[in-house]
């Protein structure tokens, strides 16, 4: 289980509204002037500075205050705001020389959980410096440039239908169609599904977005077209007309910025992991050692040894 949550509600209450113009508090108007990392608090002896509190408030603050010089962010919080900022940093600190004269800074479980969180760190700020540079919002576009020729709408199909409980229904609605009667009519009278009083109108849609059954057989109809024999899904058994079909509009670059983003991310992770991989002299021990059998030849066939000599009868 882990306390940290429990910590973060008993340290520093919901603070919403970030006034823009406040005084300072006052541990910061004692401050000298030009002092960029101030001592805010001392805990036995233990100097806790801003940079300190600084580090401890990031998973509270915004993310757009997060790159904040500490001083500015600190003038602008209100003071009620930046003293519980500054609290939570000294009971860090607290707890920590807590732990220490307990002697669990020695604890060997404590010691690989530090090692753990210290891999974790460092793998996540080399690959943000790999990456990162990499995906701007030029690179984004250009990226975007580069597929938009390539690019094409998926296949959409604007269709109805009639959901029955039965197949002798659904040939019922079938027969009733053929005769010349309304199919959006005939989905009001007799449909089970939500929508019949549109007439069973679904809109457009794509092939992923139906149960297989359904999207198979409305994707094999033209415009105009009624399935000519019933179709059973796991909620009954339909009668699909399709109206319409198109390809559906290219998502233009703003609508896809962050999906593009995110590949791009990812495939810039997966280089910089290959490079990494490929540079390090990686030794498997995890495989099975060779066996004194392997590739080893089948003993040679024993000779054949002459037949014992049969008594003979007389």
């Amino acid at each position: 289980m882990t306390f940290r949550p429990l910590l973060l509600a008993a340290l520093l209450a919901p603070a919403a509204a970030l006034a823009q113009t406040a005084a300072p508090p006052p541990a910061l108007q004692a401050t000298p002037q030009g002092a960029e990392d101030p001592i805010l608090a001392r805990v036995d002896g233990s100097p806790v500075r801003l940079s300190d509190v600084m580090a401890t408030a990031q998973d509270v603050l915004p993310p757009e205050m997060r790159t904040m010089p500490g001083p500015a962010l600190m003038q602008m919080l209100p003071p009620e705001v930046a003293r519980q900022l500054i609290d939570r940093a000294v009971t860090e600190r607290v707890l920590t020389n807590a732990a220490r004269s307990a002697g669990l800074d020695k604890d060997a479980e404590v010691q690989r959980r530090i090692r753990r969180a210290e891999e974790q760190e460092l793998q996540q700020a080399y690959l943000s410096r790999e990456v990162t540079p990499a995906v701007t919002d030029a690179a984004i576009r250009a990226r975007y440039d580069q597929e938009a020729s390539r690019r094409q709408g998926e296949e959409e199909v604007h269709a109805r239908h009639i959901l029955v409980q039965t197949e002798a229904e659904a040939k019922a609605v079938l027969a009733e169609l053929a005769g010349g009667a309304d199919f959006a009519d005939v989905a009001k009278r007799r449909s089970r599904d939500p929508g019949a009083q549109s007439g069973g109108d679904l809109g457009f849609f794509k092939r992923g977005d139906m149960v297989p059954e359904f999207a198979e057989a409305a994707f094999a109809l033209q415009t105009g077209q009624v399935t000519q024999t019933p179709v059973r899904t796991s909620f009954g058994w339909h009668v699909i007309k399709v109206e319409e079909r198109r390809s559906a509009p290219v998502p233009g670059f703003e609508e896809s910025r962050n999906q593009l983003r995110q590949k791009m991310l990812e495939e810039q992770v997966q280089q910089v992991v290959a490079r990494a991989r490929d540079a390090a002299k990686v030794e498997r021990l995890d495989q099975p050692a060779p066996s004194l059998m392997d590739n080893a030849a089948p003993p040679a066939a024993a000779p054949a040894r002459p037949a014992a000599p049969q008594p003979q009868r007389r």
